[in-house]
């Protein structure tokens, strides 16, 4: 039940008009990066696996669907037994994707293939958003260490959950949602609020007692009064205590203030205290931009606690994937489809396509190709262009290549093993590897090449005239009618 309204009333129109049975292909992508990014990461394709092999209607389903009084009761009764019988290939998570790739692809009856769009392009789009600025906000500490603190300001429980999901897989090493780690294994972080220390008689007294409740993980909140005068020379005192009964002391997290001022004056006080091993936690509103200010101004933080801005992806709260029609066919003959917009961005790329990765000797991606499912590409140069500005081309030379779309359901029976969690945010990794410095910044990043092949492309191109065509006769004559329209674009 997690759909549009549209996906059922469209399924009885298929069924109550016979073409129930058609063949259809879609795809889903999305048409602009996020972020001001120059890649987005792949995620929730796990979750969209779960669905379909979970997806049907319950009685309970079909009497609330009955009582709305729109749906005969031979479109329910195909409801009752309905499954997902078709094909999808998918993008494995964690892999760098680009705008008009085709992230997912199903290929089905259109009675079926139909009814997917709403819960995958909720699940695909959600995470990959996530994945993404969560692999931007790493990116930014160079190094540095991420704890995912957004639960609580999270646009629910379930974005909470997926969220943390998807930052892990975008690079964070931990997350402070205690469901996500039992869920999905992902490692838990966290210590104390201000209310701990403001219980206590004084600030001293509330850091020995959460000492001596963790001696081991011991990392102190020093600004519930004052930073540098109180919190830091308390912390030091309970560390150097630890430190004589044999226990390691974690160090500190400023969560208020000027992080780089406090963190350099805080490091100078640790390490004159002989806690040199102590760890500066910074949290308090972060973003990307914000860590990499404050590093820019030599901030000795080693970790960073990132909640609001990560969980909802503050600046980009959507990612805008779309879910369209681009085969139709009978009998597994599939003929190519094409939506046409006074808008050049939201014409969509027709046929069953594949997407092909160009990488170097050193295995550097250099570009993608978005193709025909049949095409091949030989080793031998090979000139490729922008399909909007065609003048600007590349000749590729001694490459290898990689389809990125890998099967998942064939016949409607799983075919693709799930890899672990920490598997994919190790291939995430690996995939960012694969980018330029250039493609990598955080701000102005340069523009990744990804075009259509020249067959696609052409293929495009007929179908765009013969809509010109068809428009042009209306305006002529006069004649209307779907006998008029050409079939590619129907």
């Amino acid at each position: 039940m997690l759909t549009d309204l549209y996906q059922l009333t469209m399924m009885q129109g298929y069924y109550a008009n016979g073409c129930q049975n058609k063949e259809a292909v879609f795809d889903v992508f999305f048409r602009s990066l996020p972020l001001g990014s120059g890649f987005a990461i792949a995620a929730g394709l796990e979750q969209v696996i779960d669905y379909i092999e979970h997806l049907h209607f319950t009685p309970e389903d079909l009497a609330y669907l009955r009582s709305l009084n729109m749906f005969g009761e031979d479109f329910l009764n195909q409801l009752r037994d309905f499954r997902f019988h078709g094909d999808m290939d998918a993008i494995p998570e964690g892999t760098v994707v680009f705008p008009y790739e085709p992230l997912v692809r199903v290929k089905g009856r259109i009675f079926e293939a139909q009814f997917l769009e709403t819960a995958i392009l909720n699940l695909v789009n959600f995470e990959t958003l996530i994945a993404t600025k969560a692999s931007r906000v790493v990116a930014a500490t160079e190094g540095g260490r991420v704890m995912e603190f957004g639960l609580r300001r999270a646009q629910g429980p379930d974005a909470g959950v997926l969220g943390a999901r998807a930052a892990f897989i975008g690079g964070v090493q931990s997350t402070s949602n205690v469901l996500a780690g039992k869920a999905y294994g992902i490692p838990v972080s966290g210590t104390q609020a201000h209310s701990w220390i403001q219980c206590f008689s004084s600030e001293l007294e509330a850091f020995q007692a959460y000492a001596r409740t963790f001696p081991e993980q011991c990392l102190l909140l020093v600004d519930t009064y004052n930073v540098l005068k109180s919190g830091v020379p308390n912390a030091i005192t309970v560390g150097l205590e630890l430190e004589r009964e044999g226990h390691h002391f974690l160090g500190i997290r400023i969560d208020s203030g000027d992080l780089a001022y406090l963190s350099r004056e805080a490091r100078k006080l640790l390490d004159e205290a002989g806690l040199k091993e102590a760890i500066i936690v910074g949290s308090n509103d972060l973003d990307e931009e914000t860590i990499w200010a404050i590093r820019s101004q030599g901030a000795p933080i080693d970790a960073w606690g990132v909640g609001t801005h990560l969980i909802t992806s503050k600046e980009t709260p959507s990612l805008g994937g779309v879910y369209k029609l681009a085969a139709e066919g009978e009998g597994g003959v599939f003929q190519p489809r094409l939506k046409v917009s006074e808008n050049v961005t939201k014409i969509t790329n027709p046929g069953i396509k594949k997407v092909v990765r160009f990488y170097n000797k050193a295995g550097m991606a250099m570009a993608d190709l978005i193709a025909l499912e049949d095409e091949e590409f030989a080793q031998g140069p090979l000139t490729i262009f922008d399909p909007v500005q065609t003048w600007k081309q590349k000749i590729l030379r001694d490459f290898h290549t990689r389809e990125l779309l890998v099967p998942v359901f064939h016949g409607g029976k799983r075919v693709y093993d799930l890899p672990s969690l920490t598997e994919i945010q190790t291939y995430a990794r690996k995939e960012v590897e694969t980018l330029w410095a250039e493609v990598k910044r955080l701000t102005n990043p340069h523009h990744y090449i990804v075009d259509l092949s020249a067959e696609l492309y052409n293929l495009k191109q007929k179908l765009l005239r013969e809509v010109s065509e068809y428009v042009l006769l209306q305006q002529n004559t006069g004649v209307s009618g779907g006998d008029s329209i050409p079939a590619e674009v129907k």
